[in-house]
């Protein structure tokens, strides 16, 4: 990627920097060099890559279908633009991509607020599942993919108000190189990461992806490490065939914060930005895993393609903390509370995908067939924190007695290690993670989904999209403590409607309806007790219509205006036979201006207003800024030196969905300079220019992030 910074526009304009094509692409170099490294940044080749834009195409669609005729709101980052604003967390792409914002995520997993609707489940694969709660790593992606509104069509369940797709790196027959980056920042956090691409001859290739970070941040206790590994291989079966085969090693470890309780004003208390609120012990997460996977794709005829995948994932997940749950600002004390969660899981996912292309008078349709079956097993259990004594004891005189919660002074640092502490009262207490088991449960879910769906084309102006999916959901669980076993089966049908005119090739305008639904097992689906055994799924359904403008072959501007409106069925309070529906809605515009403003300056710019009520309609829900902005600036002054500069604008949000609670708004600006020689290249960026204190996000009231201040990263990277 050496060089990139002078030309990260290509990417999305009608050139491309050289990198390996996409297997499954429409694109096609017009010529392939071996073994020949770039002289200079200034002097890469430049290919036109075929009928769509490299960064034009996106994966999880399925389909080969350019993003000027797809009816929804959606988003791609290449690793050209990762790299160059030095991200290296899904939480800092979704800081810049409009109508999405983080969730804290319990300082433990990615989580994020699609259109006002939080999950941490709704994320893909190369457009497989991948709903296990971790940090997400971007060593080998080829690009990042965001899609706006529900779209159970194609994802099945969940996806409620958007999904996230990663696209890795796959081997690239007729290349050879290797890539290279290493970094260190201003806190002490360093890393590498390397991309190897071996040409073993016509037929196959091999490639490899790995990488290594050693965490720090401006935070006390923290540290971490994590550890990727990723081979590939590619086989040109024939000239109709190929097969991908993937494995992925992945041991993460670090620690969990879980940020600042608020004070008696529901905002997060600045004089804590530098307490941690946990044990600097036991405050972590652990995950191992081990992922296979397996795409073979078949060219049938010129009108008849064939994908199927096969994926395979094995996880074991450990996190422990304490976190504060209450806050006393008359005595500056503060209640923490914690758990034990372990998480073993299993999944095997196959699915197919039929896309044949025909006429029908004078109608030309683009047909995707497609069937996918689910096996999970997921056995995961909690013990909550249990001290040996807290304060309540001596005002009612008890002795002995334990407690889930105990108090301590809200001084830095916290006096609990090991969960071993000191108490606001003085007194020592000793916590237990082995005695208070709040749930064991053991799943086993079985999903089966088919789905059809016709791209239609009417005319060179007029473009339709119909289809439907299935789902049978059926899940088994095992309640350990209760020593009760309880089932349900939910089946269901979501339709998806689109409609594109395009009143000239560069210009198109839609209106889209889809639905989604999430069973009441939730995104983890470990829970069916209580009513929720005997309660319908929640169901959202997304009504958008938007603009897509190519102003010129080298700049894009997409508008997007949309309602989510989610249905929660719910036992009626009145008479407990009855059921309720409660009614949430989010409604918003979106706008984002991509491409090269002159030869030199790229930009990609993004603005969201987002408005919803709860279902009383006097609340509103929570984690749902009303005004987001972020701008992304490229500049080349020079052949070899160019500079970044962007800036992301959040607005105050309720913490809470009782609104009592607030996270105040902020803007953080972020810069960027390379330096490009032969081969390689020294970068640098630096986050939060300003050093300002801002709360980027939470997990509930006593819980707001610490932003990080000003920080640096300088980087070097090449590519022989």
């Amino acid at each position: 990627m050496v060089g990139a910074a002078s030309t990260v526009a290509a990417e999305t304009s009608a050139i491309a920097q050289k990198e390996p094509a996409s297997e499954g692409d429409t694109q096609v170099s017009d010529k392939k060099k071996k073994d020949k490294a770039p002289e200079a940044s200034a002097e890469f080749e430049y290919v036109v890559v075929g009928k769509f834009l490299f960064a034009d195409m996106i994966k999880a669609l399925r389909t080969p279908t350019p993003i000027i005729d797809v009816p929804q709101s959606l988003s791609i980052m290449t690793a050209v633009q990762l790299e160059d604003q030095g991200f290296t967390s899904i939480g800092e792409i979704i800081n810049y991509t409009p109508g999405v914002n983080t969730s804290q995520g319990e300082g433990h997993r990615d989580a994020i607020v699609f259109r006002g609707v939080r999950s941490t489940a709704d994320f893909f694969i190369d457009g497989v599942r991948d709903d296990v709660q971790y940090y997400r790593p971007l060593y080998n992606l080829e690009q990042v993919e965001i899609l706006r509104g529900p779209n159970a069509l194609l994802f099945g369940r969940g996806g409620t108000g958007g999904i996230l797709n990663r696209v890795t790196k796959k081997g690239q027959i007729g290349e050879r190189f290797t890539g290279y980056q290493f970094g260190t920042d201003s806190f002490g956090e360093l890393g590498g990461q390397i991309d190897h691409n071996f040409d073993g001859g016509d037929n196959w290739a091999f490639r490899i992806n790995a990488f290594y970070e050693s965490l720090e941040n401006h935070r006390d206790f923290y540290d971490g490490d994590r550890i990727g590994f990723n081979p590939t291989v590619k086989f040109q079966i024939s000239p109709e065939t190929t097969l991908d085969l993937s494995y992925e090693y992945a041991d993460h470890e670090r620690f969990i914060d879980r940020g600042v309780p608020t004070g008696a004003d529901g905002r997060p208390v600045e004089a804590f930005e530098d307490v941690v609120f946990g044990d600097r012990d036991l405050n972590t997460t652990e995950l191992e895993a081990h992922l296979i996977r397996a795409r073979l794709e078949h060219k049938f005829s010129d009108n008849l393609k064939g994908n199927f995948s096969a994926f395979h994932g094995d996880y074991d997940k450990l996190y422990q903390n304490f976190y504060a749950s209450d806050f006393d600002q008359a005595t500056n004390t503060v209640e923490l509370d914690g758990y034990l969660d372990t998480t073993q899981r299993q999944n095997t996912i196959l699915s197919g995908d039929l896309i044949g292309e025909f006429d029908s008078g004078s109608l030309h349709h683009t047909v995707l067939f497609g069937a996918e079956m689910i096996d999970t097993a997921s056995d995961q259990d909690r013990y909550n924190s249990y001290f040996d004594t807290s304060a309540a004891d001596v005002a009612a005189g008890v002795s002995g007695a334990r407690t889930d919660q105990a108090w301590f002074a809200a001084n830095r640092p916290i006096l609990l290690t090991n969960g071993i502490g000191t108490l606001s009262d003085g007194r020592s207490t000793t916590n237990d993670f082995g005695v208070n088991l709040n749930d064991d449960t053991h799943v086993d879910l079985q999903v089966f989904s088919v789905y059809l769906q016709d791209e239609i084309k009417f005319s060179e102006k007029f473009n339709a999209t119909i289809g439907a999916r299935f789902d049978s959901f059926d899940i088994e669980v095992f309640d350990v403590k209760a020593g009760e076993m309880r089932t349900r089966k939910d089946e269901e049908i979501s339709p998806r409607f689109g409609l594109v005119y395009k009143p000239k090739k560069s210009v198109s305008v839609y209106g889209s309806y889809s639905e989604s639904f999430l069973p009441r097992s939730g995104e983890q689906y470990a829970n069916i007790n209580g009513d929720n055994n005997r309660l319908d799924p929640n169901t959202f359904t997304n009504i958008e219509a938007g603009l897509k403008w190519d102003l010129n072959s080298n700049l894009n501007l997409t508008t997007a205006v949309f309602e989510i409106e989610q249905e929660s069925p719910v036992v009626s309070d009145a008479d407990a036979g009855t059921l309720d529906v409660i009614e949430t809605s989010v409604e918003g515009f979106e706008a984002t201006l991509q491409g090269r403003l002159t030869e030199r300056w790229f930009i990609s710019a993004g603005y969201s207003f987002l408005d919803g009520e709860q279902a009383n309609g006097t609340l509103r829900p929570r984690e749902l800024p009303e005004n987001m902005f972020s701008v992304w600036n490229n500049v080349n002054v020079t052949k070899a030196f160019s500079f970044g500069l962007g800036l992301t604008y959040q607005d105050e949000s309720f913490i809470n969905n009782s609104n009592s609670a607030v996270l105040p708004s902020y803007t953080r600006i972020d810069a960027a300079a390379y330096y490009n020689v032969a081969s390689w290249r020294i970068q640098l960026n630096v986050e939060n220019l300003t050093d300002a204190l801002y709360f980027p996000n939470a997990h509930s009231t006593h819980q707001a992030t610490v932003g990080a201040p000003l920080n640096a990263r300088l980087s070097f990277k090449g590519r022989f």
